[in-house]
């Protein structure tokens, strides 16, 4: 037996998977990545492959980049870690000052955790409390949430999540929220269509916010690309207004940018591209440029104030983990924004963008192809049994998994969101790495489908 298929063995006989269905797993022969070389992973028998995913949206600027590496290296040669709780360390200093420096104008506090789902849940609770200890606790108790939105998978998160195939089996666990349907122009909720349909969607969740305001600890979104429900993408100018009466009716605003933050959709967070700055932020994935385990959530300092008080008062926010703000990881971090500090990463995202959407067009006449959503490098394929009615093929048919699958033997690895195609690659690739991820995907479609 050789290494590759000892290894898939001594998986499959020890090791339960993330979002895996572990029956067809168990049948599969399944890729074990041995290295990692700027933006291609090296599976065990030495084949290589694009990361037209960013190893799940983390990873920025390409494996085994010099500059983390020698961080990661040099920090672990003074502390690897120490408690958090009543103590601190100069990695973690000069990450928060960093951070906030290239922060939405306004948030002035962070307050690390482990990963985006802990650092959403902390966002969830650090609302529900300031309203608490401002006196209005009582009323304010409701989170205003939309349809499809999926912020992690902690009971918190997942209670302001959305998509039942994930969250559904818990519901008798989690505690209730308000929810209005996602602004999604492909499949409208209101039969409506761009652009005369007006920004209805937006006109709805004003209303929804000045109907409820009294009773809302705070609205939860994902700006501009609700990422795991398949790249739905918000239409230009909703968030602007959703701030705006947010702020007109004193609702606390928490934004979930763990996926599009760093530059994802081309500016530094996906606020940025609205002037948009919410009460409270989550970031995680691309912090540490995709190396270790490190989230932060942001507040302002009005969020801040509210758990100051005298030690007997008990206004202390009592909630940690072992490994909050990790000095390697706090390392890593410093690295990933000394990049953005020295290079216009910018204006690379923007030309690869523009490279994406322009291959991407060449695919919106297939009969398959029932949309194209993109926002920066973030892009999604929607695949459809009928162009016409929308309908989608039978979960049955995995059809996504099989074009991914497909990709492989092009070199590129993906990893799709149901029928939903991702293409999601290093902001540090290259042109004709982008044209190349295209051309896989749109080959792989047409290998499965004809």
């Amino acid at each position: 037996m050789n290494r590759t298929e000892s290894l898939r063995r001594r998986d499959k006989a020890a090791i339960w998977h993330p979002f895996t269905q572990m029956a067809d797993w168990e049948t599969e022969d399944p890729l074990v990545i041995e290295r990692g070389e700027g933006n291609y992973l090296i599976d065990t028998d030495g084949n290589r492959y694009f990361d037209g995913v960013s190893s799940l949206w983390v990873n920025l600027f390409g494996h085994r980049r010099k500059e983390i590496d020698d961080a990661v290296r040099a920090q672990l040669d003074l502390l690897a870690h120490s408690t958090f709780l009543g103590l601190s360390h100069p990695p973690a200093v000069e990450l928060a000052e960093k951070l906030l420096a290239v922060a939405p104008k306004g948030l002035s506090r962070v307050f690390y955790s482990d990963n985006g789902s802990t650092a959403m849940e902390i966002a969830i609770k650090m609302a529900f409390q300031y309203w608490r200890q401002k006196g209005s606790g009582e009323g304010r108790t409701t989170f205003l949430t939309l349809s499809e939105a999926y912020h992690g998978d902690t009971l918190g998160s997942v209670s302001a999540g959305g998509i039942d195939l994930f969250h559904k089996i818990f519901r008798p666990l989690l505690f209730p929220t308000r929810r209005m349907p996602s602004p999604h122009c492909y499949r409208c909720p209101y039969g409506l269509s761009r652009p005369s349909c007006g920004l209805h969607c937006a006109d709805r969740m004003e209303e929804e916010v000045r109907r409820s305001a009294g009773s809302l600890a705070a609205v939860v979104v994902e700006p501009l690309v609700q990422g795991a429900a398949g790249m739905l993408m918000m239409p230009e100018g909703y968030l602007r207004r959703l701030r705006d009466v947010t702020r007109e009716c004193s609702v606390l605003l928490i934004c979930d940018e763990v996926a599009t933050g760093f530059c994802r959709t081309g500016t530094m967070f996906a606020c940025d591209r609205e002037g948009v700055s919410p009460d409270i932020m989550a970031v995680a994935k691309g912090l540490t440029g995709g190396y270790l385990p490190l989230a932060a959530t942001l507040a302002t300092d009005e969020v801040y104030r509210a758990f100051l008080g005298r030690y007997e008062e008990y206004k202390t926010f009592f909630h940690g983990h072992s490994y909050t703000a990790n000095p390697l990881g706090c390392a890593a971090g410093l690295a990933t924004l000394s990049i953005f500090g020295r290079e216009d990463v910018p204006a690379r995202v923007s030309a690869l963008s523009g490279a994406m959407s322009g291959s991407l067009s060449a695919l919106s006449g297939h009969p398959n192809v029932g949309d194209i959503r993109q926002k920066g490098l973030m892009a999604g394929i929607e695949i459809v049994a009928d162009r016409a009615a929308k309908e989608g093929f039978p979960p049955a048919r995995k059809t996504g998994q099989r074009i991914a699958r497909k990709a492989r033997e092009k070199g590129v690895l993906l990893r799709p969101l149901g029928d939903v195609v991702v293409l999601l690659p290093p902001l540090s690739s290259t042109e004709d790495e982008i044209l190349g991820l295209v051309d896989a995907a749109s080959w792989a479609i047409g290998e499965v489908l004809g």
